[in-house]
């Protein structure tokens, strides 16, 4: 059976996806349609609103995504599965899920707040890759 925070990060692995999926075809209008998107990009049009908050959404995924899944890995290498590993596999994936929208519609305030939780939740993972916590472990 798989362990809860490796179908976790494979969640996030799709969500990757749709930050990719939504930075793109945000920008698509404003940087020139899908000439621009054939072409070969030569020039980086800066773009704003929606289009620009998505695009930084999507930057700030992939500067976390990769501690997340390296502590999950190493979690799930060396049989490390425990309460801290799965909350904070839970903490970050759901935190990543709603910042998306979030900081898509441009709500400040409330976006800082749901990566906080995010950062918390690769926190905890950490802290679960060295001990035993709670009844899960393994």
């Amino acid at each position: 059976m798989m362990p809860i925070e490796i179908r976790l990060l494979a969640y996030a692995v799709l969500l990757g996806f749709a930050h990719i999926v939504a930075a793109s075809a945000a920008g698509l209008t404003q940087r020139g349609g899908l000439t621009w998107a054939a072409g070969n990009r030569e020039t980086q049009t800066p773009v704003t609103g929606a289009a620009g908050r998505l695009e930084r959404a999507s930057k700030n995924f992939f500067e976390t995504f990769p501690l997340f899944a390296t502590l999950v890995l190493a979690a799930a290498a060396i049989g490390r599965h425990n309460t801290a590993v799965v909350l904070g596999s839970h903490l970050y994936f759901w935190a990543r899920l709603v910042y998306l929208p979030v900081y898509g519609f441009g709500i400040p305030m409330i976006r800082t707040l749901i990566w906080g939780v995010a950062m918390v939740g690769i926190a905890f993972v950490f802290v679960g890759l060295f001990t035993k916590i709670g009844p899960f472990v393994r």
